[in-house]
């Protein structure tokens, strides 16, 4: 059986865990919590020097391990002597590939489902070892995405640092779109996936391949939406049916001024997707170096005092000192 695989891509607080375990309650699909490995493994491959039979076996052991200590268990253990022998080639992005498709075999599943959003800055090597990857945008007005990532443990929390990621992430799935067949290109924005969710997810359904079933529909109920709640306190309305309201929050809750700073830095991409500027062009602000400095000891300042749930923390920690130990051992054997 020919496995299939699907990257969603865009930026996180962007309803991607919502769409994310709706599709898992297909039988044909196994989509589990992201340990966003290559953004995570990416940055480590030097300390494992160059890819061989023995470096990359350590890497399969240790790309697994911090999947096993993932906040989300995804459940099953994976097997890392039969991942290793998978590999057609010494490569962290054939790895990633391997570890879905594992856990696909293991699940009886068609199709492998990855929610790591920011796969999309990794496509070319993705579309080397995947040539018939089908990508999921799914997009969000950027000023409520700003609104979540202030409440959120993971993220910046000023306008403009989080503006200039929205802005980046959107042209980059832009520019992607355009040189992706469409059929293997799918457009999803998440405030018409809220307000008409049986309709959009029908759609996508076709666009996949797989059944539309019911049981998305009330993916709320699931064990998967459980223990993804029960993961961090920012998936908690994921135990919840779709939240059709969960849309225009900055209006309320968004000072002139930070809207401002947000317009301008992402006004090129809000338009692009058809989102409104409270901003006119002609107000859009041209910040100087000052400015950003400030904005930049702004943000690590809310850094600093933001306060997440200390269950949160402590479920991430593992992961942290996976990392740690990664760069002290792998430096000892390969530096």
């Amino acid at each position: 059986m020919e496995i299939q695989g699907i990257q969603i891509i865009g930026t996180q607080r962007s309803g991607s865990n919502l769409l994310r375990v709706i599709l898992n309650q297909s039988d044909q699909l196994v989509s589990p919590h992201p340990a966003h490995v290559l953004a995570n493994f990416v940055p480590l491959l030097p300390y494992y020097g160059v890819l061989d039979a023995v470096s990359y076996r350590h890497l399969v052991e240790d790309v697994v391990d911090y999947i096993h200590v993932n906040p989300v268990d995804w459940g099953v253990r994976l097997d890392k002597d039969a991942i290793y022998r998978m590999a057609r080639q010494f490569s962290l992005f054939e790895l990633n590939k391997n570890i879905y498709e594992f856990l696909a075999m293991q699940c009886g599943a068609r199709y492998w489902c990855c929610k790591s959003m920011g796969n999309m800055y990794f496509s070319d090597a993705l579309e080397k070892v995947s040539p018939n990857l089908k990508y999921i945008y799914l997009y969000r007005d950027g000023r409520d995405v700003a609104l979540s990532f202030q409440k959120a443990i993971v993220g910046e929390k000023h306008n403009y640092h989080i503006a200039k990621q929205w802005h980046a992430d959107q042209q980059a799935c832009l520019r992607l779109r355009d040189r992706v067949p469409t059929d293997r290109f799918f457009v999803l924005n998440y405030e018409q996936l809220i307000q008409h969710p049986e309709q959009t997810i029908r759609q996508l359904c076709a666009f996949l391949g797989i059944d539309f079933q019911d049981a998305m529909l009330h993916y709320y109920i699931s064990d998967e939406s459980r223990r993804t709640a029960e993961g961090g306190a920012m998936w908690t309305n994921l135990t919840k049916p779709v939240m059709q309201d969960n849309a225009n929050k900055f209006l309320r809750e968004m000072s002139a001024s930070d809207i401002r700073i947000f317009e301008s830095v992402a006004f090129e991409s809000l338009v692009a997707l058809g989102y409104q500027p409270v901003t006119s062009s002609a107000d859009v602000i041209r910040f100087t170096v000052e400015d950003v400095e400030a904005f930049h000891a702004k943000n690590n300042e809310l850094k600093r005092a933001f306060r997440g749930h200390r269950d949160d923390e402590k479920k991430r920690q593992p992961q942290l000192d996976l990392i740690r130990r990664i760069k002290e051992t792998e430096l000892s054997v390969y530096g």
